[in-house]
Order: C-alpha cells, then structure tokens, then sequence
C-alpha cells in the first residue's frame, strides 16, 4: 500500500502569492504533501505552476499531487493525481498515471466511495466537513456525524483504503474525527491564511499524529 500522509495541504493563490510561492510557504512550514489545485487556468500557467511547485516539492521531500488534471500529471511525472467527482475515471486516470503513482478520489456518499473502491483508488477526499469558501460547487455538508455514519458503514463494508477529511477543518476538529475513523485531513486556508505558518503546521501535526502512532 502506498504512503498516504495524515496532513494533505492545498494551494491556493492568496494575498499577492501564486500557487508555487504558496507551496513553498507551506514545504518550508513543515508540510510534507502539497496539492496544487489549480482553477481557471491556460494549461501553460497550469504547467508552469506545476513545474515550479514539483521543484519545491523535490527540494523538501513532500510528496506532489495535481488537482483533476491528469494529462499535466503524467506529462510532468507528477507524484499522483486527485480527482473530483466530475474529473476523468480513475481507471482511466491508472492507465494514464501507471500503477506506482497515487490516485485519490473525492466522495460526499457512501456511493461515492463504493464507486473510488471499485477503482482501487489510493485514497479517498471524503467531505465537506463544514462549509468551505475555497471549494466552488460544494457537495452537502457532512459534519462528524456523517463522518462517522459513512466510516461506520465504510468498516461494515471490510473497506480499509484511507479517508481523508476535508472543507473548514480546524486543529480542535481533529480529535473527534480521528475517534471516528478518519485517517488525516486536507487543509488549505488554515495554513495558507495563517500569519505563522509553522505554528499552524505545528498545530495540525501534533493533534493528528497525538491519537494515532506514525
């Protein structure tokens, strides 16, 4: 089974900072898997972002995935490739990427995850938590209860494939959602609106990896 880390940071460009200089913000703070979502971008910005983000990535060791778009991903040999619900299949994405790279899915639905399983995906992005400003075209919010309803069903099911959660979570969140099966969060604004960096990293690792061993 693949690594899959506890603490899946997203770009985002904020504050006068592209997406590259935002990664390295956060690589420097102590994050160690960096997702560049990049919207509403020329495939050329696209891949200029994402050259420039690898190479940060490379310098400080964090595993580097691209948001939905799969072509870019294998063209720069990305590390894997996250796909929403609307994005290409993750079949496809396999064929695509090769079997050695990570391939993660977006779920809002115990169907949802159902259908990432039968793809043998890596991992799977399972929210949103709360409502999140950094997301177009969020799915229901799930709240803990819903969490812990679809990893209850996730354990009936004999479905161990690592659940991410994701949308507004914050360090007091955590607790709870590693008591009901949830194997780490994606953050974005949390780290990328925070004024000290390595604190909020700091923050989210010690409450992460204070419930469960590394």
């Amino acid at each position: 089974m693949k690594k899959i880390a506890k603490l899946h940071y997203i770009t985002q460009a904020i504050a006068g900072k592209n997406h590259s200089e935002a990664a390295a913000g956060a690589c420097a703070a102590g994050v160690d898997w960096v997702q560049l979502r990049v919207k509403n971008a020329s495939y050329n910005l696209w891949k200029e972002e994402a050259l420039r983000t690898q190479e940060i990535c490379r310098h400080y060791g964090a595993t580097f995935i691209i948001n939905d778009n799969v072509a870019l991903a294998a063209e720069v040999g990305a590390d894997g490739v996250h796909l929403g619900k609307t994005d290409m299949a993750p079949a496809a994405a396999r064929k695509l990427m090769g079997t050695a790279k990570i391939i993660g899915g977006t779920a809002n639905t115990f169907e949802d995850i159902q259908r990432l399983i039968a793809a043998e995906v890596d991992y799977i992005g399972l929210g949103p938590f709360r409502f999140t400003s950094t997301k177009e075209n969020l799915s229901p919010i799930l709240g803990l209860n819903g969490y812990e309803q679809l990893l209850q069903q996730c354990t009936l099911s004999g479905i161990t494939t690592p659940v991410v959660a994701i949308g507004g979570i914050t360090p007091t969140d955590i607790a709870p959602l590693l008591q009901v099966g949830i194997h780490g969060i994606a953050v974005s604004s949390g780290i990328n609106m925070a004024q000290d960096k390595k604190q909020a990293v700091s923050q989210l690792t010690d409450e992460l990896y204070q419930y469960q061993t590394k």
